[in-house]
Formats: structure tokens, sequence, C-alpha cells
């Protein structure tokens, strides 16, 4: 069982703490930026920053689910989801890229499977989940661009 990564990264025209501040927006910024992929999405605690507890379904392809509670913390300049139901933890991390532009990475791990399974897992996993980041990511940048 090796640990399986995606990670992806977008420059979005919004100073550092805009995008920050958008990334760590469970209540009204989260749910207006997830991709079809993701369903039953509802706070639970909080919603904004650390103290914040979420919870979804992710549904990464036809077959395949994951119902995902987040407790999130808020750490300089990252954002840090761990689920309560796996060892799924996705970070985000704004930094500065060029004048009033920010970088947002997202980048999820987890504890893939043994045997067969995991070796197809983390080959085909990490390439859909990088697919259902990157349009996150789009659908962030356009509403901070709005």
């Amino acid at each position: 069982m090796g640990q399986v990564k995606a990670e992806s990264s977008l420059v979005i025209a919004a100073s550092p703490e805009a995008a920050l501040a958008a990334v760590a927006d469970y209540r009204e910024v989260r749910p207006a930026i997830l991709s079809e992929h993701y369903r039953d999405y509802r706070v639970l605690e909080g919603g904004t920053g650390s103290g914040t507890v979420a919870q979804w379904t992710l549904q990464a392809t036809k077959s395949r689910s994951r119902d995902i509670k987040a407790s999130v913390a808020l750490d300089g300049s990252t954002v840090t989801e761990k689920d309560a139901n796996s060892s799924l933890v996705t970070v985000w991390n704004v930094v500065p890229s060029g004048s009033g532009a920010s970088q947002v990475t997202v980048t999820t791990t987890w504890n893939g499977a043994g045997g067969i399974g995991g070796i197809f897992e983390g080959i085909f996993a990490p390439l859909g989940l990088k697919k259902i980041q990157g349009e996150v990511l789009g659908n962030l940048a356009k509403r901070l661009a709005a």
C-alpha cells in the first residue's frame, strides 16, 4: 500500500489574500466552485478557515465515489482538509505569482490499495483527480475574476 498523489496548479488573477480567503470560505465560495463530481455538499461546523467541518460525496467515476468529512486547518498560506473517513488529505497552497496574481496549488494524497488494484489506482486515480482539481481551480479563477 503506497501513497497516491494528485496535484494541480493554476495562476489566478487575484491577490494571495483574496485567493486564500476564497479557498478558506466553505460556506459561500466552495459550493460555488465545485465541479459536477461533487454532491451532497454541506458545512457541518464553522464555515471559514480553521475549525470548519464540511461533508460531501466525490463521484470520481461512474462507479467510484468517496464520502468525505473534512476537518479544515488554516496555517499561513495553506488550507488543509483531513478526511475523517479515510487517509485522504487535501492541501491548498496559495503563493504570490507576479503583480497581483496568485498561484494556487491543490495536492491530494491518500494511502492506496495493495496488490494489482493498487497499481492501477496509483496510475489512473491521479489522472482523474487532476482533471477534477483543474475544473475546481478554473471555477475559482472565474469566480475571483468576476
